[in-house]
């Protein structure tokens, strides 16, 4: 048996869910930006469908993103808009659509990466064979000089059990750990046990969460053990208008 299978890749009882909200600071309305004549979120939605984990539902804090979902047939639930994080939002439409803990875990997918590889979501369960992991999580090795002294870049300093899976020491946005070798981007697509993240959404904003401004430290700093899984390629985020432009040209659109 693979790993991924022995982590439950194929089991029903997982479930995706994408946080999305219509504030963004470098690029207003985000997810509704248009990808070949399609909201930036049902392209999301649609790599997770692909990926063929589990049920796939975005948690919104406005209609018009619930409508841009729902009109093509796939499932949103409206939360709170005034809800501090995307952990915070998945959480709450995770009560709303499970309330008796039917799904054992619990993928959390960023709603702004339109051109993500559907087998990151089968790669970020990877560490759930490693023994007592709470929440798994992604890197990307690199060498490139400017992303190791970039603070834009959080690196992972990880503790490898094999070639490609490890558990997470640390995260920083410093260049970390220092010495020859590369340093390893992370990527900020999570999956956690239901029991994980109750724990998690309970848990109030700790130091060096505050002081790094990297919310899974607050894992760390609890006690909670997280699992990294190497992949080959960061996927691409979009956060500004000139992101916007090049995904819309990795997808083919102009």
């Amino acid at each position: 048996m693979s790993s991924t299978e022995t982590a439950g890749v194929n089991s029903s009882r997982n479930v995706v869910l994408i946080p999305a909200r219509l504030r963004s600071s470098r690029l207003p309305d985000k997810p509704l930006a248009l990808i070949k004549g399609e909201p930036m979120i049902v392209h999301v939605w649609r790599r997770a469908i692909e990926a063929g984990i589990g049920p796939v539902v975005v948690a919104c804090a406005e209609p018009a993103i619930a409508e841009a979902i729902t009109a093509v047939g796939g499932r949103a639930v409206l939360t709170d808009p005034e809800l501090p994080s995307g952990t915070d939002r998945i959480y709450a439409a995770l009560l709303e659509i499970d309330p008796d803990g039917a799904f054992d875990r619990v993928i959390n997918l960023q709603g702004d990466m339109p051109t993500l590889d559907p087998r990151c979501l089968h790669d970020v369960l990877a560490p759930f064979a490693l023994p007592g992991i709470d929440i798994a999580t992604l890197a990307d090795a690199t060498d490139d000089e400017a992303e190791k002294t970039d603070p834009n870049t959080v690196k992972a300093i990880i503790s490898f059990r094999s070639a490609e899976i490890g558990e997470a020491l640390y995260f920083t946005r410093a260049n970390a750990p220092w010495g020859d070798g590369p340093v390893y981007h992370h990527i900020g697509l999570y999956a956690f046990t239901r029991t994980a993240l109750d724990r998690f959404a309970a848990l109030p904003p700790s130091p060096l969460e505050r002081r790094e401004k990297l919310e899974q430290l607050r894992a760390l700093e609890n006690g909670m053990r997280i699992g990294v899984k190497l992949v080959q390629a960061v996927p691409f985020g979009v956060d500004t208008p000139a992101d916007l432009i090049k995904a819309r040209k990795i997808l083919g659109d102009g």
